[in-house]
């Protein structure tokens, strides 16, 4: 096996919480029983970019029941759970090219190691995998069968790859699913990311100013489960309809630099770059904490944060002081990574259970119908996303009621009136 891990020592751990995340993730776990069954990915090279966790580990798992060999690396260098790498190597048999906390130049070196391995489908958060060979192994990509993209910011790159006419094989929008945006987005976002923010500095959060750059999905979760905790939460966005729905839910919404002045903790789930800025550290109260939840490090500008600091120091783990002329501290957290991932577990296991099973299901379909698709972004099958609704709503014992004919030939008809 080709592999590149932290300790293989690691395993027992990682294995026994490999197997707890999987006691939630009864979706996937069906998948995987009809997979080992009928193995529809048999002979499939899988190559997977994504967050190296517990829940990721169960996905891979699962694809390889299904038949495939599939070789994974990280999406970001503060996400991987060196005890799950591990015991996917030394355990499961995959190969894994991840260590948590590499360097840029490592954090490339193992996306090279899982393409080297010419995979015929791309699996990605954040299309780094897809970009990379795009980019560098040009050639390599026109003969990829298909790829799947998990996360907000990586869809955004492949429209725009789309529409400049560059992207060179289809992609399945996993993060377009209803289950997996509605619960992955919202519910998984805002509890882990409040789960980062307290394991890092221990701070209550009830009677803080919390500020929150973007109301998609992943802003709303966030917001939500902060005002639960009890802290006054602010909304800054830059859509008008987005802004209005949280007025509308109860927050306040304010321009950034209004909320620079005010805020304690500051939490940016926009997908773009430089929304805590020079301008805004300037204004900022001394002991401002300020991280991101949005997929890269480019939505604080640390550069310019260092600049403007006269020393920078680690006063906790995954907190990092950095002082002002005047005295001020502003304290970053994760580097300003992924804060729910690098300072806590990333989502729970159970959220996770519909986006995975999303990846599995996404697979599986453009391995059986590559002949059918054309080179753009496509949406999951609805009858996909609806099968993961019911079956995750049978998972919990859940039942609903279904239409009578009545029904549904009065939502079919034009004639029948009041």
């Amino acid at each position: 096996m080709d592999y590149d891990v932290k300790d293989l020592s690691l395993a027992p751990e990682g294995k026994a919480r490999i197997e707890w995340a999987g006691l939630e993730m009864n979706v996937l776990e069906t998948i995987r029983e009809r997979f080992e069954k009928e193995k529809p990915l048999a002979g499939a090279k899988i190559g997977a970019c994504l967050h190296v966790t517990t829940e990721t580990a169960n996905l891979m798992i699962a694809l390889k029941a299904g038949g495939a060999e599939a070789f994974l690396c990280a999406s970001n260098p503060l996400s991987t759970q060196d005890d799950v790498a591990a015991s996917l190597v030394q355990d499961y048999g995959i190969e894994v090219f991840a260590i948590n906390g590499e360097d840029n130049d490592t954090y490339y070196k193992h996306i090279d190691s899982v393409l080297a391995k010419q995979p015929q489908i791309t699996m990605d958060d954040g299309a780094d995998l897809l970009t990379t060979l795009h980019t560098k192994y040009k050639e390599q990509a026109t003969r990829v069968i298909a790829g799947t993209e998990e996360t907000t910011t990586g869809v955004i790159r492949l429209v725009s790859m789309e529409q400049s006419g560059v992207l060179l094989y289809p992609v399945i929008a996993v993060n377009n699913a209803d289950t997996k945006h509605y619960f992955d987005n919202r519910y998984g976002t805002g509890q882990s990311t409040i789960d980062g923010i307290i394991r890092a500095t221990n701070l209550l959060l009830a009677g803080k100013v919390l500020v929150v750059f973007g109301y998609g999905w992943c802003g709303r979760g966030i917001a939500t489960r902060a005002m639960g905790h009890g802290s006054h939460v602010i909304v800054i966005e830059v859509d008008a309809l987005r802004a209005l729905q949280a007025v509308m839910d109860g927050f306040t919404v304010k321009t950034s630099l209004e909320a620079a002045k005010v805020g304690d903790i500051f939490v940016t789930a926009t997908g773009d770059t430089g929304c805590l800025r020079a301008e805004h550290f300037e204004v900022m109260k001394d002991r401002a904490v300020v991280c991101n939840s949005g997929h890269f490090d480019v939505e604080i500008d640390i550069p310019a944060l260092e600049k403007m600091s006269e020393t920078r120091r680690t006063v906790r783990k995954y907190v990092e002081e950095f002082k002002m002329p005047d005295g001020k501290r502003v304290y970053l957290l994760a580097e300003g990574r992924l804060v729910n991932l690098a300072a806590a577990e990333g989502h729970p296991a159970s959220v996770m259970d519909m986006s995975f099973a999303n990846q599995a299901l996404s697979a599986e379909y453009v391995f059986t119908h590559a002949d059918q698709l054309e080179t753009k972004v496509y949406d999951v099958p609805k009858d996909i996303d609806s099968e993961i609704a019911r079956l995750k709503l049978e998972t919990m014992g859940v039942t609903i009621d279904s239409l009578t004919p009545e029904q549904e030939k009065y939502l079919r008809s034009w004639t029948i009136g009041t």
